[in-house]
């Protein structure tokens, strides 16, 4: 993974030139592999001499040629972001040899700031409120983009005009849906007041996209039959599970023997959306195939067991406080 600093300032140039939003993670994937390249290689990777021995590698590993001129506007677009901060950095260093000292409000940056203990902070909020993983992704990854907006603005720097001026951008120029602009919404009114400290009663006044009313599709049971037949074990029992007991696919993933009851045919669902415990019905049809279900799981364990393999996954810190329980 690649320092901080060059991601954001990678991640500014990609939206500058206008390089669609579905192939930022490829560019970011080849600059990754350019760096690794000229670190096993010893190629200097600041120097434009590197790139053709990068694209003969990745010729010798039958990439395709779409892909090869990907790759090189992506490592070209990473020589502009070196040039800028080799340029930046010389910069400081003669600034420092003639300037007094800078006053703490002096040294707060107007752009290329180091954001890294922003993220460890907003990781931090996140764990402490026991939220999902996939918060966590959704909140860092707005706060990225947010970096790459303001070109890496200090973020004691940020203000409401900052959000409101991303929010216009997502609107108008990337045009996402209200969802995603919502989602924005929240993840940056997170940011702002529990990583920033800041008053965040200026951010609650811009103006919300308005979600459009929306219908769901509901298959009819005919058509739920037809799909269930067409899949094959356990994959139909997956489905019928989240179809009989209205579970989300995490949910029904993530189930153990602990959680069925087949005597009052009940089934909990532990840590649920929002951390939440419920308990559901379980269809009696289902009874035959689950209890099927244990007893081959049984059978697996206890080959597993039979070959000196024992053991399995516990969550979070589970494994810690119960040693043994594995």
């Amino acid at each position: 993974m690649f320092p901080p600093k060059i991601r954001a300032q990678f991640d500014t140039l990609l939206i500058e030139k206008n390089i669609p939003q579905s192939a930022h993670a490829d560019y970011r994937k080849w600059l990754r592999y350019y760096l690794d390249f000229c670190h096993t290689y010893h190629f200097d990777n600041s120097k434009k001499e590197s790139l053709p021995h990068f694209i003969k590698k990745l010729n010798d590993k039958r990439q395709t040629i779409g892909q090869q001129k990907q790759a090189h506007q992506a490592i070209s677009i990473y020589y502009e972001v070196a040039t800028e901060l080799s340029k930046a950095t010389e910069k400081i260093s003669s600034d420092k040899k003639d300037e007094p000292p800078f006053s703490q409000h002096d040294s707060l940056k107007i752009k290329n700031a180091d954001w890294t203990t922003v993220y460890e902070k907003l990781n931090a909020e996140i764990k402490i409120r026991h939220y999902s993983s996939r918060t966590l992704r959704s909140y860092t990854g707005w706060a990225r983009q947010l970096q790459g907006f303001t070109k890496s603005k200090d973020p004691r720097l940020l203000t409401t005009i900052d959000v409101k001026d991303f929010s216009t951008f997502l609107a108008v120029k990337r045009k996402v849906s209200a969802a995603s602009q919502n989602q924005a919404f929240n993840a940056l009114l997170f940011f702002f007041r529990h990583v920033l400290k800041k008053d965040s009663g200026e951010i609650k006044d811009i103006p919300r996209a308005k979600r459009k009313p929306y219908i769901p599709v509901v298959l009819s049971r005919e058509e739920i039959d037809a799909i269930v037949s067409a899949l094959f074990h356990p994959y139909n029992l997956i489905v019928k599970m989240l179809y009989g007991c209205g579970l989300r696919l995490s949910e029904c993933l993530n189930l153990r023997v602990q959680n069925f009851n087949f005597d009052p045919l009940i089934l909990t669902v532990h840590d649920g959306k929002g951390k939440k415990d419920r308990t559901v019905p379980l269809p009696e049809t289902l009874m035959p195939e689950l209890k099927a279900q244990l007893e081959t799981v049984k059978t697996v364990h206890d080959s597993d067991l039979a070959e000196g393999y024992a053991g399995t996954f516990l969550f979070d810190s589970l494994e810690k406080k119960y040693k043994n329980a594995a």
